[in-house]
């Protein structure tokens, strides 16, 4: 068990190294704390031993290690208020009526990844409570409309399609049996009826059918599945951590590879906040690195996730408080 004093020296590390990537020196921590360089030396040696700290090749002051940003996290972290100039811009968000939820959502994102300088991640899906309302069409042009499909909690999603050579009665007819068929359906299951039940029979009513019927499965499967956002994910390479370019790479590639895993993985973090979740370095399944901070979301018309991620000596304090307002903000909307 740590002393006070050795609390208070692992976070003033924590938070230097958070600020500048540089090791921290025990002549900055005696000036923190008003004691002597031996004092903390030894202090600083110790929780090297109990494996909160680590030595660098290249200085000789100290940074964290994995344990060390856990024992911060779990133990000495407070959340960060957030700056009245960040909370301005995310309540323009939240309170502009005319967006839908899915854009409230990656909007604030947009702005945490334009101040923290992190990627964010936003994963949306429908709840499986919705059940398809109703199927409209929006003709644009001789080649193209507007499909819009509704569901009975007022979700709505619109896709463009080309219907280039077919005539406007048999997109009618499409929508028509479409609407006759499958109202009431749960929207995860629209798939698999418009194969099982449509499909058969829609060939004796429409003569492209075949055509329309693959035009309309691909709006469903697109409306139904989980769709992913990524943000600032360029911000990696202002970070001293990987300005080495086989690094940058490396890191991208994890990160492409890793996504729907970011925000997927459905297990607590240690303090058993089942709220906003931490990973750190290789509990990311990322890179060693990095930290993910994530958490769920979930109102009458849709759920997800939303993450964060950046170096393992992110702002903890700042974006855990950033995506606790965030989320409030959604299931309030």
């Amino acid at each position: 068990m740590l002393t006070d004093r050795q609390k208070e020296i692992l976070k003033l590390i924590v938070m230097e190294y958070i600020k500048g990537a540089k090791p921290v020196g025990s002549n900055l921590i005696c000036e923190m704390l008003n004691c002597s360089s031996a004092t903390v030396r030894s202090e600083m040696a110790t929780l090297e031993e109990y494996g909160l700290l680590e030595k660098t090749h290249t200085s000789s002051g100290r940074v964290p290690s994995e344990e060390g940003y856990r024992y911060y996290v779990n133990n000495l972290m407070k959340p960060k208020e957030i700056s009245g100039e960040d909370m301005l811009k995310l309540q323009l968000i939240f309170s502009n009526n005319q967006l839908e939820l899915s854009d409230c959502i990656k909007k604030s994102l947009e702005i945490v990844s334009d101040i923290t300088n992190y990627t964010s991640v936003v994963l949306g899906t429908k709840s499986h409570d919705n059940t398809l309302k109703e199927v409209n069409i929006v003709p644009l042009s001789e080649k193209n409309m507007v499909v819009v499909v509704i569901t009975d909690k007022g979700f709505v999603e619109h896709k463009t399609i080309n219907v280039e050579g077919i005539s406007l009665e048999e997109i009618k007819k499409t929508v028509t049996l479409i609407n006759n068929m499958i109202i009431g359906t749960p929207i995860d299951e629209i798939s698999s009826k418009l194969e099982f039940e449509v499909k058969p029979i829609i060939g004796r009513y429409v003569k492209e059918h075949e055509r329309l019927y693959n035009v309309f499965y691909n709006v469903f499967t697109n409306f139904t599945n989980k769709s992913v956002d990524v943000m600032g994910k360029s911000n990696i390479l202002k970070l001293p951590e990987f300005s080495n370019v086989e690094k940058i790479r490396e890191v991208l590639e994890k990160l492409d590879d890793n996504i729907d895993s970011i925000v997927e993985e459905n297990k607590e973090d240690e303090t058993g906040n089942n709220n906003i979740n931490i990973y750190i370095g290789k509990e990311t399944n990322i890179d060693d690195d990095m930290t993910v901070i994530r958490t769920r979301y979930k109102t009458d018309k849709e759920e997800g996730t939303i993450a964060i991620v950046g170096p393992k000596r992110m702002e903890y304090d700042r974006v855990v408080n950033l995506l606790e307002y965030i989320k409030e903000n959604i299931e309030r909307k």
